[in-house]
């Protein structure tokens, strides 16, 4: 296993309402080479992590329309891509046209990736952005084929990186390394939507040592 067949994997993935970045195009938002520029980012991000020791695989559900979908890369929307790709020594050009655009559970996941000095490789339990029929800017949670196949390239991400760890974002990641059973050492964290930003965000906090968030300042009633 290496990483460019592991990108060959990832990129025969095909399943119905479902889009891949690195073969799809969206006819709307994407330039003409945009799977091209995901792939290649993909790959060349992969090149780096296998070239030293990486500390953490951050797992989340899929890849989300504001985000992944465009960028390519887990749990990243456009705003924050630079940073992503910088952190391994990556600089490839923006994949899409128009505004850019921002998605809640990346703003968070970066806030407090910011703050952290570690060779950390996000991915995805299903690697592909996963919609409902006919609206293809729509998000649905991935099915039983889909986490199947999606498992099976997990599997070989964690072959390929060997990390030291991983933190499950959320139910359907922690529930994949369930069945996965590969002895890493698993940390679930709540995922940071829908009410989990402060579970997700102190459980980061402790793991990698970081100083508790500060408390919120009371006014003076006089």
């Amino acid at each position: 296993m290496n990483s460019q067949s592991f990108v060959r994997a990832v990129s025969k993935l095909s399943f119905e309402h479902a889009f891949n970045p690195y073969t799809d195009r969206c006819e709307i938002f994407d330039r003409s080479d945009a799977p091209q520029t995901r792939t290649a980012a993909l790959s060349a991000m992969l090149e780096s992590a296998t070239s030293a020791p990486v500390d953490a695989i951050w797992i989340g559900r899929d890849l989300g329309y504001r985000g992944g979908r465009r960028t390519g890369l887990a749990l990243t929307d456009e705003v924050n891509a630079h940073a992503h790709m910088s952190r391994w020594g990556v600089e490839i050009d923006r994949p899409t046209v128009g505004d850019v655009v921002a998605e809640r559970t990346a703003a968070v996941i970066w806030a407090i990736l910011g703050k952290i000095d570690a060779r950390i490789f996000l991915w995805n339990v299903f690697p592909l952005h996963p919609y409902e029929p006919g609206k293809p800017f729509t998000n649905r949670n991935h099915n039983a084929a889909e986490r199947r196949a999606g498992e099976d390239i997990l599997a070989m991400l964690i072959e390929l990186l060997r990390p030291q760890r991983i933190f499950a974002i959320g139910n359907d990641a922690a529930k994949t390394m369930t069945r996965l059973d590969t002895r890493l050492q698993v940390i679930p964290v709540r995922h940071p939507s829908y009410g989990g930003q402060t579970q997700f965000l102190d459980r980061i906090r402790e793991a990698y040592s970081l100083p508790a968030a500060p408390s919120p300042v009371m006014p003076i009633l006089l």
